[in-house]
């Protein structure tokens, strides 16, 4: 397959790490970039923390030294204030490709207006995507976007953003195959990436239940998608890249490590982390990990709990060290859901939300803070 061709940027393996809020910090898409090839974009930030310096938003802002493509989401309810964070994202920190997030299922951005909610405001959507396009040009720039099929089975959105992205210049648009109600929940609708792909003539690109690297290429084929989103496919599997890599090389690859390789990936992990964060913290936050990596093996309840308490590289290595080296990947895992699920439920809206499509939603409040990803 030919490498992703977003505006002057291409992209080797036209695959790219999703943003996850906690979890696509630098220390992981260094050791996802560390298995294959692709893009792989830093958690979602939102528009106003960076406008206004905030300073949890700014530390987010964090690149790995080996990172060649920086990469950064961004999430935002104002033009004018989306248009400006692109311009500094551009500006101040070198980054070579912005994305914009139309696809947040979190009830705090939709009662907002904001995530997968937004794309229901056609005018206000072409605002947001004109004014970050026009802030990236001079810089040359791609800016693509993410959203979802929409709020709910009842109000559709995707083929009217494909449509507006392809009419404000954005360079690509990545479909989840769900709604927002579904969140995370029951099967992605692949048959809505095929149809966006047929309607618009910008690349797009399929998200949701690429698990393998045979999902990603089923996928391809089936919508003919120009690439793929993975999100939580990857989650306790950063070698799921080199699969990646290796499938749309046109090779058969099926990494299935034993559980010492998985422990070495886990220990690599931590160790990065540690470099980003400080050792404590970096250990803080390798705790979320911990379950992903040992999905399907037979560690005991009682090494899993320790391990998930580490505070330490001295202690992840000294527990890490009591699992069976030898024992071999649980085939039975693979294809399955990984991370949350969930189940479908009532979308937050702010008042009157639903009653036009074509209005600009303006007075909406712009948020600072952390918030997920779609």
């Amino acid at each position: 397959m030919t490498s992703l061709q977003l505006g002057p940027l291409e992209v080797e393996t036209p695959v790219v790490l999703a943003p996850m809020a906690g979890i696509t910090n630098a220390a992981y898409r260094r050791l996802c970039a560390e298995q294959g090839a692709g893009l792989y974009v830093c958690e979602m930030i939102t528009s106003r923390g960076l406008v206004e310096r905030d300073e949890h938003t700014l530390d987010m802002l964090a690149f790995d030294p080996a990172e060649k493509v920086r990469s950064v989401q961004l999430y935002g309810t104002d033009p004018a204030y989306v248009g400006k964070a692109t311009e500094i994202l551009c500006a101040e920190h070198g980054v070579a490709h912005v994305d914009l997030n139309f696809g947040c299922p979190v009830p705090k951005v939709t009662r907002k207006g904001g995530g997968g909610a937004l794309p229901w405001k056609r005018g206000l959507l072409g605002e947001i995507l004109t004014a970050a396009v026009t802030a990236a040009a001079p810089y040359g720039v791609p800016v693509t976007m993410k959203t979802r099929k929409g709020i709910d089975e009842d109000h559709l959105t995707y083929l009217d953003a494909g449509r507006i992205a392809e009419e404000t210049g954005v360079a690509a648009i990545a479909l989840h195959g769900r709604t927002v109600a579904q969140a995370y929940s029951g099967r992605a609708d692949w048959d809505a990436i095929g149809e966006l792909a047929a309607a618009v003539d910008i690349p797009v690109l399929g998200n949701g239940d690429v698990w393998e690297a045979s999902d990603a290429l089923r996928m391809v084929e089936q919508t003919g998608a120009a690439g793929v989103v993975v999100g939580r496919g990857c989650l306790g599997r950063p070698w799921l890249f080199r699969d990646l890599a290796a499938a749309f090389a046109g090779e058969q690859v099926a990494t299935l490590p034993t559980l010492g390789e998985v422990a070495a990936m886990m220990r690599r992990h931590a160790e990065l982390l540690s470099e980003l964060m400080g050792e404590e913290r970096g250990c803080r936050e390798f705790r979320k990990h911990v379950s992903w990596y040992l999905k399907g093996f037979a560690a005991g309840g009682d090494l899993r709990r320790d391990l998930g308490l580490i505070d330490s590289l001295a202690t992840l290595d000294r527990l890490l060290a009591e699992l069976d080296a030898t024992e071999p990947f649980p085939v039975a895992a693979l294809g399955t859901p990984r991370g949350r699920q969930g189940s479908p439920r009532r979308v937050v809206l702010p008042e009157g939300w639903l009653d036009d499509a074509d209005g600009a939603g303006l007075g909406l409040a712009e948020e600072t803070g952390e918030t997920s990803g779609g």
